[in-house]
């Protein structure tokens, strides 16, 4: 930045599923805000990451992928996605580099096409995600495929950025000019907070994401987390000894058949306990305090297509 008036603004970070967008959230925010996840749709709501510099806040919003939607859920999905979009200051539109541009980014370019011009034009900037991951000729190849798919359009990005989230190649520069496209302002949230996120979703979040490792394929798209209480257990702390609370934490994991609960579950339980023991960690430093993690799984038979359902699981 040139000038030394403060800037503040909201910019949606967009793309097909597991396009980097949690990774790369995490990676401007400097802290673990958004949960990932190699499987395709593990970000299920938006979720908000603040960066601070002196001269501007920067509060990013990771959204689910957008993408052709096969489910009730799925088009609530991208409901929120677009309902996102047009409230906020400038798109990222995340590329990874290690994949051909394809139908779903062409999908998508074409959503985009239509805020890119008129009374609710908005910058879009084209980041081509995980450029670690290809030499520096498929790189440009891609850079290339990446400024073709905004002319198929009939548009021009804003910019074009590559970035490695996890090497942190060009996280700063990404940063820079993302800020560059925000509105003058003060600032919108109070120094030191990195996300608005209530404790109870970033709860379910990190129970979510210990869930989905090492699954089928099929399970991602059929497992929700709900937290049903957070409770610090009466006479369990003690200040002066320097001891934190125990608080009592009960969650149900809900998935959509009896076999896929029995994936969850494991045999004798193994695979539970081991998505409890790894999600416990993130909850206590999540928390700050000791934690009793309570898990139990249960079927509600075919929710992501059910509306009752959807809404008392928080969708």
């Amino acid at each position: 930045m040139t000038d030394d008036k403060h800037r503040s603004g909201f910019a949606c970070l967009i793309g097909r599923p597991n396009a980097g967008k949690s990774t790369l959230t995490n990676a401007l925010v400097g802290q673990k805000v958004a949960i990932t996840s190699g499987r395709p749709q593990t970000t299920r709501h938006t979720i908000r990451g603040i960066v601070h510099r002196p001269d501007a806040q920067l509060v990013l919003v990771d959204t689910p992928g957008l993408h052709r939607p096969r489910t009730l859920l799925g088009e609530r999905l991208n409901d929120l996605v677009r309902d996102t979009l047009s409230e906020v200051d400038v798109i990222a539109f995340c590329l990874p580099a290690d994949q051909k541009v394809g139908p779903g980014d062409r999908f998508i370019a074409g959503q985009l096409a239509d805020l890119m011009t008129g009374r609710r034009a908005k910058p879009v900037v084209a980041v081509v995600t995980k450029s670690d991951l290809v030499d520096r000729g498929a790189l440009l190849e891609h850079l290339i495929s990446v400024e073709r798919l905004a002319k198929s359009v009939d548009r021009e990005w804003a910019d074009i950025v590559p970035v490695s989230a996890v090497g942190g190649y060009q996280v700063t520069e990404l940063e820079s000019v993302l800020v560059s496209h925000l509105p003058e302002g003060p600032e919108l949230y109070p120094g030191g907070e990195l996300t608005d996120e209530p404790e109870a979703v970033m709860v379910a979040e990190l129970v979510r994401e210990a869930a989905l490792e090492g699954v089928r394929d099929e399970l991602p798209h059929s497992l929700a987390v709900v937290v049903e209480e957070i409770v610090e257990r009466e006479g369990s702390g003690d200040i002066e000894k320097g001891r934190p609370p125990l608080l009592d934490v009960r969650v149900n994991l809900f998935v959509e058949r009896e076999s896929q609960k029995a994936i969850v579950i494991g045999r004798g339980g193994s695979r539970l306990r081991a998505v409890g023991t790894e999600a416990r960690l993130g909850i206590e430093k999540l928390l700050g305090a000791r934690v009793y993690l309570d898990l139990h799984v249960k079927v509600a038979k075919d929710w992501q297509r059910d509306p009752k359902q959807l809404r008392r699981l928080g969708f």
